[in-house]
C-alpha cells in the first residue's frame, strides 16, 4: 500500500493530500530511511513521521484500503510521541 494512502486510511493524517505534502517533505521514515508518498508499507514497518513539534513513531500492525475508526486503531501501535522543543 502507498504510503500516503496508509496514512490516511490509518488516520495518523486526515487528508491523503497532506499525507502526500508531508512524506514529501521528508518528514516521514520508513525503518530510518526516508519516503516519498508512493512508497509502498508493509506489515512490521517502523514509521516516524515529525509534524509540527512532535514526532510520532508507530509500528505498522495491518493494512486494508479502507477502514472505520475503530479498525483504523488496529493498524498500528504507537512506539514512542515526544514533542519537539522549539530552539528560539
Amino acid at each position: 500500500m502507498r504510503l500516503d494512502k496508509y496514512l490516511k486510511v490509518s488516520r495518523l493524517i486526515k487528508r491523503r493530500t497532506l499525507a502526500k505534502e508531508v512524506s514529501d517533505q521528508g518528514r516521514v521514515k520508513i525503518n530510518g530511511i526516508a519516503a516519498k508518498a508512493s512508497t509502498n508499507v508493509n506489515v512490521e514497518d517502523e514509521l516516524e513521521i515529525r509534524l509540527g513539534n512532535r514526532i510520532i513513531v508507530v509500528k505498522v500492525t495491518g493494512l486494508s484500503e479502507h477502514a472505520n475508526k475503530e479498525n483504523a486503531k488496529s493498524m498500528f501501535d504507537v512506539v514512542k510521541e515526544e514533542r519537539i522543543q522549539d530552539s528560539i
